[in-house]
């Protein structure tokens, strides 16, 4: 505390001004504080707030949330990206404290014998406020000087022409007693930092041929591109493609994660680097550089852009192996450390060692991710971040931003919470999240909460399959449960995304209880013959193009902050709502996560959080069937895992 009015916890705020909030551009922000003082002299606050370049904005005053609160807020909306500041100021007011007092003196009959100190009074607060206002007003404040000084008049006369100033002086205040917080930081991102859907394939198992000659031909940038219509049309923002660098030939991994790769296996992506180059450069299956920047053209044509991945480790065989040995440990018998998740074993891939030589190895990376963004890269999707120093992403962020603030970085890192947290802090746009394993109602809605409660400074990607993790509900639950999850997915946060193939109902694992893909894309090529399933219709594509385009079309579904979880009267049932207040924009959702049997069940809704009264009733539309209901606090609903297992529902308030 360290002004004369005291300013107390300040939002919003992350770790104590250690980190910065995140906003986007467009954004409404809502800064609030508690501001209270001694005695009943008025209060006013305002969020004093500048622009990346130092420029100070227009005053914006604050109300109370809930008179007697003392708690204040004002909504703030920056229009560029980039590092803002704001601080609150505090004041005494001396105007709305005469106000007040003259006010109330009236209203109980007192005389001009009895307000001729607060005459006098009144007349000197507006003398300073004549030099505040805009010049136009001024003549109106300098009349109300002379009436409150014109003991000709009568009382009423020569009051009212000041009472009639609260709303100029409420623009621009006398201000005694100043007081100001810490100054505390918002970075602004571009809107797609907060909301965006997400597409991962392999461009090298799009070769437009199932086989050649009994086996998968390889993909390269320009068959891929034949995939990019169908990715666009079913409404996807962000086309996610996992490493496209040379892949290592030392240890190589065959199919199934075999320890020995077999003469035709293409090896692991993410054990990147070989004789034929490193994180700089493409596959030569793949094409070439300039097919890389065709295939990102096509994609901007398409109205997407490319998120490329950031796999931070080195096969064997890496020309940095072989250049800069200092970057990697060694161990005793002087050979290389290869990744171990013991008892897991990664032969194919060498970790990187942050602490041997940072300067040049920090320099490398700059190097490389600039590379990348010179060829039109504005997102990146970092493999496993937690297994590299916090400070590290940090740097290397604002590095980056520093001359590219629209470049977002998407951690991928499912590991504590305090870590993904502390990534987030560090400077990450987006993180993955448990979302995948998380599957009952009490683990959704702690879930959700959670999500809320870190929503100034972690933005979610929710992902019901990656590469890497096929949930066993997805392996048991058949069509209905891909539903189920894309639904929670696509409506619960801002940003998802799925892995080629989950529209496909991809569902067969490895083994029992393994989270491993049987025939994974990882360690081989994985065809797939889109067009035969569009005819058939064993495709999810319909559904996901139709939340894609509820999700575009409402307000409510592209941000978080107002996520409410609503009670049913069933375990299988979630029931969870979101309200846009700027558009006044409202969904509700009621979802099963049954996929094997019909469940029923009665909400008891919090109607101020869809923007009803507690008796209204008001009208729900079904964006996934187009059928309308008319819907009060008390529902019965019926969720059929074949035929509609879920309800995503528009809210529209009679009259």
């Amino acid at each position: 505390m360290t002004g004369r009015i005291p300013i107390e916890s300040v939002s919003p705020v992350v770790d104590c001004g250690r980190a910065p909030a995140k906003a986007v551009v467009g954004e409404w922000v809502t800064v609030s504080a508690t501001v209270y003082r001694e005695g009943h002299d008025a209060l006013g606050c305002a969020v004093v707030w500048r622009s990346p370049a130092g420029l100070k904005q227009p005053f914006t005053r604050m109300t109370e949330t809930e008179p007697g609160t003392d708690r204040w807020a004002a909504p703030i909306r920056p229009d560029l990206m980039g590092r803002w500041s704001y601080c609150i100021e505090a004041w005494s007011d001396p105007y709305r404290t005469w106000r007040h007092a003259v006010v109330a003196k009236l209203d109980a009959g007192q005389g001009v014998e009895d307000l001729a100190n607060d005459l006098a009074d009144g007349a000197e607060v507006l003398v300073r406020a004549i030099r505040l206002v805009p010049k136009p007003d001024r003549p109106q404040v300098t009349e109300a000087v002379l009436a409150l000084r014109d003991a000709t008049a009568d009382l009423a006369h020569r009051v009212a022409p000041a009472l009639a100033l609260e709303r100029l002086l409420w623009r621009y205040p006398v201000r005694d007693l100043v007081s100001r917080s810490s100054s505390q930081a918002i970075w602004v991102d571009r809107p797609r930092a907060a909301f965006g859907s997400w597409y991962e394939f392999f461009p090298r198992s799009e070769s437009g041929h199932a086989t050649v000659e009994g086996r998968p031909e390889h993909g390269s940038f320009k068959t891929a591109a034949e995939r990019l219509p169908a990715i666009a049309d079913m409404g996807f923002d962000i086309v996610y493609l996992p490493p496209i660098h040379p892949i290592g030939v030392v240890n190589r991994k065959g199919a199934n994660n075999a320890l020995v790769a077999g003469p035709d296996d293409p090896g692991v992506p993410w054990a990147i680097g070989s004789a034929e180059g490193g994180h700089d450069a493409v596959h030569p299956q793949l094409g070439s550089l300039d097919d890389f920047d065709a295939f990102v053209a096509r994609t901007r044509e398409l109205g997407m852009e490319v998120a490329l991945d950031l796999a931070l480790q080195c096969a064997p065989d890496h020309p940095w192996v072989r250049e800069h040995p200092e970057w990697f440990t060694q161990r005793a018998d002087g050979s290389i450390a290869y990744a171990e998740n013991p008892p897991k074993k990664y032969q194919d891939i060498y970790p990187l060692n942050f602490d041997r030589d940072p300067k040049g190895l920090r320099a490398e990376i700059l190097r490389v991710v600039t590379h990348w963004i010179d060829h039109g890269v504005k997102v990146f999707r970092v493999d496993n971040p937690h297994t590299k120093p916090v400070n590290f992403w940090q740097w290397l962020i604002e590095q980056v931003h520093a001359d590219h603030p629209d470049v977002l970085f998407l951690a991928e890192a499912f590991t504590r919470p305090a870590m993904m947290k502390g990534l987030a802090k560090a400077g990450f746009t987006q993180s993955y999240t448990y979302f995948t394993w998380r599957t009952s109602k009490a683990e959704l809605t702690e879930f959700g909460t959670d999500l809320v409660r870190s929503a100034d400074f972690m933005r979610p990607n929710l992902w019901p399959n990656t590469p890497d993790i096929l949930h066993e509900s997805l392996q048991y639950g058949g069509p209905p449960m891909f539903t189920i999850r894309a639904v929670l997915a696509a409506t619960l946060s801002p940003s998802w995304g799925v892995y080629s193939g989950f529209e496909l109902f991809e569902h067969v694992a490895r083994a029992p209880r393994s989270e491993e893909y049987l025939d994974s894309e990882k360690y081989q090529l994985r065809p797939r013959d889109w067009a035969a399933a569009a005819a058939s219709g064993h495709t999810l594509a319909p559904l996901i193009t139709r939340l894609n385009a509820v999700r575009r079309a409402n307000p409510a579904l592209q941000q978080l902050r107002d996520l409410t979880f609503h009670h049913v009267d069933n375990d299988a049932v979630l029931c969870f709502s979101k309200r846009d207040a700027a558009s006044g924009n409202t969904v509700l959702v009621v979802c099963s996560l049954d996929p094997h049997n019909v469940q029923w069940g009665n909400t008891a809704l919090e109607l101020p959080a869809l923007g009803v009264g507690w008796s209204d009733r008001f009208a729900v539309r079904d964006e996934l069937t187009g059928a309308e209901y008319d819907w009060g606090q008390f529902n019965a609903v019926r969720l059929d895992p074949y035929e509609q297992p879920a309800h995503l529902l528009t809210v529209h308030p009679h009259g």
